[in-house]
């Protein structure tokens, strides 16, 4: 499918940006046409955890398996098969198998007995009802689109589709109660003669008592005003039945995917980038001020300096040779600035690292944006995030091999061997131990071995050669000459102030890039958690934007507070300035646990924790590279300018 709208002039490109906040995609996928009677296939998905309508938090973070034993749902009569799935689907959790449904086109059916009668014993039965104390629902697939329950906003009365639909849920009198009746509601849309295309899919459960099968397929629904209990002492009798009804609607195949995309109180977001946007206007400002300040005036006075005879032996300019030599500040440490810093190796490979997320998250986005990574094609945000920082290897091995040789390293070979395996090294092996909780939970989250083997080619083979390339070209380049001499003799460095000191100062400064985000976060946890669709690409790409400014802006401030305190340790300070908020992107994780989450066991908290940690890892390599780079191009220009206009007065 083509965009609504297409893209004529700049104006149009900024629209387009805005106007990308609501449903606006393109499909990964062509529309499947059906005729009359044509079957409709139905996949089912796993159990995930949903929001509890009772205390409005969620108390798991474990999915299961649609085909789980204590499930007890009928199965395919030849068995339920794999659906073809892409790597990031699998990543993401997703489960996709056959079912034994039968969906005809424009054929209603009122009740139809899904298999024969499924015995729950007594474990079953606590494990399900456990299952729907916790709020889980089922996910259906029809024709690529998620089964759901028709929901309204009550803040601004919109209609849409909330994917999934519960397992059960918990009487007036406390007790668990199971859905075994499903009257599927898809509604279509006919594209010409005999030509029909799936464009939504409801689904409304109920717990019927006494259902039972017929034969043939057909059954008796029961009666649904007795609700069916499993009882945990004992075994309990269980029919799936389930009835089909086609109704026609306007909806184009083309926009389909409107009713799923929803946003809460999009002003919310409006507020959060004109409060960025404030945010950078102001650091902006003070770093233009501080520039003017420190640069105008010392330039204005080498070049009235330079009027003066400095070859007059006499004595009558020896004011003018005091007023050179009476530097302060930042300037008494312009032979130090660019001494080599400590452990350069470990730093340079963080900046290699920090630059291959940095043009993969910038790219992923933009991809996003512009539509190619539509939410009918499951699972290709993760594919595709993992492809780019596989190929953007080579970008990182050219950057680390680069600045290391700048610092003027020796251990190359440990610089072109360690870039491409430390930091995904740790990234990959966090992953594997939180999955192995997974795989002791018998959870359908779990990652596959070989999904794993399937990762560490993709790492190896691909990946790290790239890398080993980038390297290469890296340190075939010329080093970064800095603009003045290092001083053989470091200069001592006196005390510092409080606010000037490592963990204070990061404090201080790491809040302001998180302050650009956190609206956004908190909106991509509710979709990570809670298995929402994200697709608010346009103030995503915004975001990120003013957030490198942010990053940007804080380290040059801070940095130039820290020079004129005569400190010259500036490369690791930058390094960690701006990647402080990654504390409080965990400590908001943390915060959302306490406000949203109940988990009922260590585990799940554990799984909570490792991945906020993992996330708030990445997060500090991305925006570490962010701020350095920046700063070192800044300190390069002003400390290139200041050099000239020396050397202009003395020449």
């Amino acid at each position: 499918m083509y965009s609504k709208g297409r893209l004529a002039s700049g104006a149009a490109i900024l629209t387009f940006f805005l106007s990308s906040a609501s449903a606006f995609y393109l499909p990964g996928v062509a529309p499947t046409t059906y005729k009359a009677n044509d079957k409709v296939e139905l996949n089912v998905n796993h159990l995930t955890p949903a929001l509890s309508d009772k205390d409005s938090q969620l108390h798991s973070v474990f999915s299961f398996d649609y085909y789980h034993p204590a499930f007890r749902f009928c199965r395919p009569a030849d068995g339920p098969r794999d659906v073809s799935e892409s790597l990031g689907s699998i990543l993401f959790g997703d489960r996709i198998l056959t079912s034994p449904f039968e969906l005809k086109m424009m054929e209603n059916e009122t009740c139809k007995a899904l298999c024969e009668e499924q015995k729950f014993d007594q474990r079953s039965a606590k494990f399900v009802n456990r299952r729907i104390w916790q709020n889980y629902n089922l996910n259906w697939l029809i024709d690529g689109l998620p089964a759901g329950q028709p929901y309204t906003d009550p803040s601004t009365n919109t209609d849409f589709t909330l994917r999934g639909f519960p397992l059960g849920m918990v009487d007036k009198d406390k007790k668990a109660v199971l859905n075994n009746h499903f009257d599927i509601v898809i509604d279509y849309h006919e594209a010409g003669s005999d030509k029909y295309r799936v464009v939504g899919v409801l689904v409304i459960p109920s717990s019927r008592s006494g259902s039972k099968s017929l034969g043939s397929g057909k059954g008796d629904c029961g009666n649904p005003e007795q609700h069916l209990l499993l009882d945990e002492n004992g075994d309990t009798s269980v029919t799936w039945t389930y009835g089909v009804y086609w109704r026609e609607s306007k909806t184009a195949w083309a926009t389909r995917w409107d009713s799923y995309l929803h946003v809460f109180d999009p002003r919310i977001h409006w507020f959060s980038l004109v409060n960025s946007a404030v945010i950078v206007v102001f650091l902006c400002g003070m770093v233009g001020a501080i520039l003017v300040r420190a640069l105008k005036k010392d330039i204005a006075r080498y070049n009235r300096l330079d009027s003066f005879n400095l070859d007059d032996l006499s004595g009558t300019n020896g004011d003018a040779e005091n007023d050179i030599q009476e530097d302060s500040g930042w300037k008494l440490v312009h032979g130090d600035v660019f001494r080599t810093p400590k452990n350069p190796l470990l730093l340079s490979i963080f900046l290699g690292n920090g630059s291959q997320l940095f043009v993969m998250v910038g790219t992923t986005i933009t991809f996003a944006l512009l539509g190619f990574l539509s939410p009918s094609n499951r699972g290709s945000l993760g594919t595709v995030m993992i492809l780019l920082y596989t190929v953007f290897g080579v970008i990182g091995g050219y950057v680390s091999a680069r600045v290391y040789k700048s610092f003027g390293g020796e251990k190359w070979k440990q610089n072109i061997a360690m870039t491409p395996v430390m930091i995904p090294g740790i990234v990959f092996a966090t992953f594997f131990m939180l999955n192995l909780f997974l795989w002791a939970k018998r959870s359908s989250g779990a990652v596959p071995f070989t999904t794993m083997l399937v990762i560490l080619g993709i790492w190896f083979v691909i990946s790290v050669p790239l890398s080993f390339a980038g390297s290469w070209i890296g340190f075939r380049h010329a080093p970064v000459q800095p603009p003045v001499r290092v001083n053989q003799i470091p200069r001592q460095i006196p005390p510092s102030t409080t606010y000037l000191r490592p963990i204070p100062s990061m404090l201080l400064v790491g809040i302001l890039p998180f302050g650009a985000i956190f609206v956004e976060l908190y909106f991509i946890m509710n979709n990570m958690w809670f298995g929402k669709v994200y697709y608010m690409f346009g103030f995503l790409f915004l975001c990120y934007g003013i957030m490198i400014i942010t990053c940007a802006a804080v380290t040059v401030l801070l940095v130039y507070f820290l020079l004129c305190s005569e400190n010259y340790h500036w490369q690791w300070r930058a390094f960690c300035t701006a990647g402080a908020s990654a504390f409080y992107v965990f400590a908001n994780a943390l915060l959302y646990w306490i406000s949203k989450l109940s988990f009922g066991s260590f585990t799940s908290g554990v799984l909570y924790v490792g991945y906020s940690l993992l996330i708030s890892f990445l997060f500090f390599i991305l925006t570490e590279f962010m701020d350095l780079s920046k700063l070192t191009e800044q300190k390069l220009e002003v400390k290139e300018r200041d050099d000239q206009a020396k050397i202009g007065y003395l020449m």
